[in-house]
């Protein structure tokens, strides 16, 4: 039997591969270290020696048949290996790191904190949707000692995840941006969700640090009983506070730190559809006023902050301005969005919604609430796509239904929609952002 690779000596080879990764064949880097992770469909352990041929300084695996090489190296388990290895490294960073998680707007969240604290620091924040228990590791693994800030975003499906990701990342600060009807199936109901997300909580609590908290959300504040909080919202005692503006379909906001005067404050104007977004950009304004950002580069931050990855951003085409959110969507979000939409002050409306998945025996309640919701704002233009929405289409007769994006695109191909300002809205799954190039 071959001798396991301990994590201290894998960290040497680490450091002196000037900490390059790689876990994808397709995406070779010279001089990196390959980990040759496992899927429900693959074993990458079959592909070590393809990784040191196509340049790779080592390889590490899991199965002794596939150590055929002095560079390809043994450990008992590549994922455990890259999780422990990750944690290793954080525990030798000097970087002050802030893990956030929550139901929705973990990702708006992290990009607008990271916006402002870059104007101060040299900051380092998961890039993309690298949430989960392979996207935190590679997170941690990819900070230098040369950053002075870290936003490390954690996502979970299921009760124990955010535990696991807060013993690997062992933030100093916490944010949980809310609690909501996300991943119902892998929680098992609300309550779960409530008990999985704050697995934050209680790590920080455990370790004594600190927290920010949204003081207007009851539920946040409950759960953060007995942590050192950092309260921002709509009340003048919190820590910052902040007052909504609604003179443009653009979130606009004035704050001030707490008891001081918020009047002649300069109104912040930001480049973000939905009013939803107010309380993320008062996260954001809060931990850059901690963290002494000056109140200039704060609102500088936020109001040259433009959404992307299909996270509230608004499109322009020749006939129609598209507010496309179809990055993600949950009960919650989707309740949300179509709320602020209706409320605008916008010309000619028209609905575009996608299934929310994942939500197992919630899944027809959901929906149908999602369609009750519509039926109240007595939307003229309604368009459905998937096969949850579609198994209600007896019941709310009124809309147009659509197994896929693609039948969409076709519809309006032969009914093309002019002059209208469209929310799209859904799940990842569904691709609904494939469909803006036909309005």
């Amino acid at each position: 039997m071959k001798k396991y690779l301990s994590i201290q000596e894998l960290y040497v080879l680490f450091i002196n591969c000037q900490q390059k990764i790689t876990t994808d064949t397709r995406k070779l880097e010279n001089g990196s270290i390959f980990f040759a992770l496992k899927g429900d469909n693959f074993d990458a352990n079959e592909f070590a020696e393809k990784a040191i041929k196509g340049g790779c300084a080592f390889a590490i695996v899991d199965n002794e048949n596939n150590a055929s090489h002095q560079t390809i190296l043994l450990v008992e388990n590549v994922l455990e290996s890259l999780q422990e290895l990750a944690k290793y490294h954080r525990q030798q960073l000097k970087c002050v790191v802030i893990g956030i998680t929550g139901s929705n707007g973990k990702t708006t969240n992290k990009e607008l904190i990271h916006a402002v604290l870059s104007k101060k620091y040299n900051t380092y924040a998961t890039k993309g949707n690298l949430n989960n228990h392979i996207g935190v590791p590679l997170t941690l693994l990819s900070i230098t000692s040369e950053h002075q800030m870290a936003i490390i975003e954690m996502g979970a499906n299921h009760q124990g995840e955010i535990e696991m990701l807060s013993n690997i990342s062992d933030p100093d600060y916490g944010i949980i941006t809310n609690i909501g009807k996300a991943h119902l199936e892998g929680f098992g109901g609300i309550e779960g969700v409530k008990k999985g997300k704050s697995e934050l909580y209680k790590h920080l609590k455990k370790k004594n640090r600190k927290v920010f908290v949204n003081g207007d959300d009851e539920v946040l504040v409950s759960l953060s009983d007995g942590l050192t909080k950092v309260f921002y919202g709509e009340n003048p005692d919190y820590d910052i506070y902040g007052r909504l503006y609604s003179n443009s379909e653009y979130v606009e906001f004035k704050w001030v730190e707490k008891q001081a005067s918020i009047d002649e404050r300069p109104l912040v104007k930001t480049q973000m559809f939905g009013h939803y977004n107010f309380i993320n950009l008062l996260c954001a304004t809060t931990i850059g006023h901690y963290f002494g950002v000056s109140d200039s580069d704060i609102n500088s931050a936020l109001s040259s902050y433009i959404p992307e990855m299909n996270r509230s951003q608004v499109k322009k085409t020749e006939t129609n301005t598209v507010i496309l959110d179809a990055y993600n969507a949950n009960p919650s979000s989707m309740s949300l969005s179509i709320e602020n939409f209706e409320k605008q002050a916008l010309g000619n409306k028209a609905l575009i919604l996608g299934d929310m998945l994942e939500l197992g025996d919630y899944s027809e309640e959901e929906h149908k609430r999602i369609l009750q919701l519509v039926s109240k704002y007595k939307s003229q233009n309604v368009f459905l796509v998937g096969g949850i929405f579609k198994t209600l289409n007896s019941k709310f007769s009124e809309f147009h239904y659509f197994e896929t994006v693609t039948e969409l695109k076709h519809y309006f191909i032969d009914h093309p929609l002019r002059y209208h300002s469209i929310l799209v809205k859904g799940s990842r799954g569904i691709q609904l952002e494939k469909v803006v190039e036909n309005l």
